[in-house]
This record gives structure tokens, sequence and C-alpha cells, in this order.
């Protein structure tokens, strides 16, 4: 007696987990950025709690903004696709059989049988076969504007939230090494989170959102060190 096997493939988490890690990611680090840029130019504690809410809140905003735009350009694509793969099918059926048939033969599929099989899933569902095996479109990677609007906005404000909150309550003179270091190890845990749960490897990812974060911070921070000694 067989046991029932089924299979957790991770790339069924690549929607919201893309837009979680991008959002909670540009949440530490431009909220981080725009903190130590602005206590390196000596101001108080006041302007730098203002310019990390400002930033929190206007980021957390277009992060909303330009996911929703963004994958809602690739749904609008989606469907003029499978829009036009409709169309074809009802104008020339036989031509859409053999270019299915085509693509199973050219994974190695005898043709005889790539044409069985074409016939067997265009008579069960034409539409969802071309859809999957000639465009690329399959219900795990269909893209959802508001999932990834509402993903990206809730964890950029979780990003940011984490600086913020050290900006509260660290002393002035240590506020730029403690919310710089701080906010490196947030962006290494990010990263060693976010690829266990894609399944990716774990170094490479802390490697590289420590990385270019710490580098924006220092760039930031000379920005603002800049500013503040010509004023």
């Amino acid at each position: 007696m067989s046991k029932s096997h089924r299979e957790m493939h991770l790339i069924e988490r690549v929607g919201w987990l893309r837009a979680a890690v991008l959002g909670a990611n540009d949440g530490i680090v431009s909220t981080a950025s725009l903190i130590v840029g602005v206590a390196a130019a000596s101001q108080g504690r006041g302007e730098i709690l203002v310019a990390g809410v400002a930033g929190l809140v206007a980021g957390a905003m277009s992060m909303a903004a330009g996911e929703y735009v963004s994958v809602s350009s690739q749904s609008d694509t989606e469907r003029a696709d499978i829009a036009r793969e409709k169309g074809e099918l009802d104008t020339q059926p036989d031509f859409e059989l053999a270019e299915l048939a085509g693509i199973y033969a050219a994974r190695g599929v005898e043709p005889k049988l790539a044409e069985e099989v074409a016939r067997q899933l265009m008579a069960r569902d034409a539409l969802g076969a071309h859809a999957r095996d000639e465009l690329g479109i399959s219900e795990m990677s269909t893209a959802r504007p508001v999932q990834a609007a509402f993903t990206s906005a809730l964890t950029f404000a979780a990003g940011a939230a984490l600086p913020l909150a050290l900006a509260v309550f660290t002393p002035l003179p240590a506020l730029v090494p403690a919310v710089s270091g701080a906010s490196v190890a947030f962006l290494a845990l990010l990263g060693g989170v976010g690829a266990r749960a894609g399944g990716a490897p774990i170094w490479k990812a802390v490697t590289r959102v420590t990385f270019w974060g710490a580098m924006a911070m220092a760039l930031t921070a000379g920005v603002g060190a800049l500013f503040g000694v010509a004023a």
C-alpha cells in the first residue's frame, strides 16, 4: 500500500516573499540611512524623529503604490496575452494544437506522443494548457497587485520601525553607531529569514543585504556630516 505523497515547492511563496523581503529591506535601509544622515548633521532628536517618521509613512505609501502599479502592469500584460491566446484558439485551433505539441516535442517528448498529450490537454482546458506551457503563466506565478502592495507597505513599516525605535531611546552621542550597527544586524536577520523561507543559501543572502545596507548608511552619514559641517 503506497503512502500519499505531497510535495511542497517553495516557488509557491515567490509572490508574497519577494514583496515582503523587498519591503522590509527598504524599510530598514532607507529609514536607518535617513536617521543616520540627519543625526550626522548634528540635528536634535526632534528633527531626527520627524525625519524618521516621515520616511516611514512616505516610504510605506510609496512602496504600496509602486508595487501596485508595477504588478498591475504585469497583470494587464498577462490578461492581454491570455485574451490574445483565446482568440487564436477560437480561430486557429489546429495551429494552436501543433504549436503546443511542438513545445512538448522540444522538451523531449516523442512527436506522436507530444501531439496526443497536447490534444488531451486541449480537450480538457485548452486555454489553461497554452497559458501554462506557451506563455509561462500559472496560478502560482500570476500577478496579484493588491497582495503585493499590502505586503510591501506592511513590511516596509515593520522594517522602518526598528531603527526608528532605536532613535527614540538611544542617547544622541551614540545614535549613529547604535542605529547603524543594529540596522546591519536587522538586515542580516532579514536576509537569513528570507533565504530560509525561499530555500536559498543563507550566507549569500546575508552578505548581500548587509553589504548594500551598510554602504547606503555610510554614504548617507557622509552626506549628513558634510552638510552639517558646512552649516
